[in-house]
């Protein structure tokens, strides 16, 4: 099965675990990935004005995928889903920061793109409403179904490794 990699928001600002950071690393060099990072822009995206919290200016993905795109926002930008759509995927792998806002808004947008999302439910972190994630999971499988975990990928569980 073709598959693809994409990571959502695993940078500074967002104080990731060490395990989700190594976990997402083994990931690398399988398949074909890229990583979106959060950055702010007022003129973009009110987080300021709407939620008095703004994304830092100038975080890095700590992954080192094939490609990284800035976003502004919950969503995947757009060169992000032009991208995945190039390679043409059977489904798109789904991991990182907050599962239940920006990992699951990146959900809706590949499956409106036509594309399969599967989320890697021990590979994301939730939000601060639900750190474990597991609204998010939730919120995933109603929507997409398609869920995995690392060890369904021929990997160690990422939080015992």
């Amino acid at each position: 099965m073709r598959q693809a990699l994409l990571i959502i928001d695993v940078q500074p600002g967002f104080d990731p675990p060490q395990w989700l950071v190594e976990g997402i690393g083994r990931l690398i060099g399988i398949m074909p990935s890229v990583a979106t990072v959060e950055r702010h822009d007022e003129a973009v995206t009110p987080f300021r004005r709407q939620l008095g919290w703004v994304p830092a200016p100038d975080d890095d993905s700590l992954i080192a995928a094939d490609q990284v795109h800035v976003k502004h926002g919950y969503g995947p930008p757009p060169e992000t889903l032009a991208y995945l759509k190039g390679i043409k995927p059977e489904r798109v792998l789904v991991c990182g920061i907050q599962t239940d806002t920006s990992v699951l808004a990146a959900g809706f947008a590949l499956f409106d793109a036509g594309l399969m999302p599967t989320l890697i439910s021990d590979l994301t972190v939730g939000s601060s409403l639900d750190r474990s994630g597991e609204l998010g999971v939730r919120l995933w499988r109603h929507h997409f179904r398609h869920v995995v975990t690392s060890r369904e990928l021929g990997l160690a569980d990422p939080r015992t490794a």
